[in-house]
């Protein structure tokens, strides 16, 4: 018996992820139904077009802040950096009395990575230059499996974490993905528009700092966007930096405001 064609199969026939078998079945499928075969086919232009608009992205070195080897270096230099800043400050504590402490353990704050509306930024930043660029996997659960997205976001963060619908502006949700960080597990959405332009909007619990923050633009390389925090909740709208402010904080503005009311 031939288990019923879902939406997923014709995502992943485009894709070429399926086995011999299951591309047999909806190629046959697609055979019989010439109004699926064109919205496939429809998927498989704009798989190409995107792949060639992504392609100079795709073809350039990684970032050296994504590398995995200087990440860990840089890791180490900073907890070497924190054990010499607490042996000083012990030795001072030692040697002058809790009076010298202090001025010790604000130089530590240097080596601490960025919190608050800053470090959430950043990963917005990183997170479009990582998974924007993806032609096949840029979401790991695509816009049909939204409910258990969010339930496995929920879960994991220990928050509910909202995707905005910004249709009306012409931007489709794609999708999302749970994406880790030295925060914390954060919640990544995907959209675009029928340009192709890519925006991620990154979700995640402010348990520190910043719980609450009014919108403040950043530009990061070649991304930029909006972040702000609301009880406890940190969002940050992040593109390329090609796209004008007058449009991405009006969509900044509208996600705030649709998450807001939806609270």
């Amino acid at each position: 018996m031939v288990r019923p064609i879902a939406e997923e199969d014709l995502h992943a026939y485009v894709d070429g992820h399926l086995d011999e078998g299951r591309r047999g079945e909806v190629a046959a499928y697609l055979a019989r139904n010439p109004e699926e075969a064109e919205r496939v086919a429809g998927y498989a232009r704009q798989r190409e077009a995107l792949r060639a608009a992504f392609a100079p992205l795709a073809e350039a070195p990684i970032p050296p802040s994504l590398n995995v080897g200087r990440m860990i270096a840089a890791e180490r230099g900073r907890a070497r950096a924190r054990w010499r800043i607490a042996a000083a400050a012990s030795l001072a504590l030692a040697l002058f009395g809790t009076g010298g402490t202090s001025g010790w353990m604000l130089r530590g704050r240097d080596v601490v990575p960025e919190t608050g509306i800053a470090g959430l930024s950043h990963v917005a930043a990183e997170s479009w230059n990582v998974f924007a660029p993806d032609v096949l996997h840029p979401v790991e659960f695509r816009a049909v499996e939204r409910p258990a997205l969010m339930n496995w976001i929920a879960t994991r963060t220990g928050t509910r974490i909202m995707a905005p619908d910004l249709s009306a502006s012409g931007f489709r949700f794609m999708g999302g993905r749970l994406v880790t960080t030295g925060h914390g597990p954060a919640a990544l959405f995907m959209y675009d528009d029928d340009q192709g332009t890519r925006l991620v909007l990154l979700g995640q619990p402010m348990r520190k700092q910043d719980r609450n923050a009014p919108m403040a633009r950043f530009e990061d390389a070649h991304v930029a966007g909006y972040s702000w925090a609301t009880d406890g909740v940190g969002y940050s709208l992040a593109g390329p930096a090609s796209v004008a402010p007058s449009l991405l904080h009006p969509l900044a503005n509208q996600a705030r405001r649709q998450i807001a009311s939806e609270a």
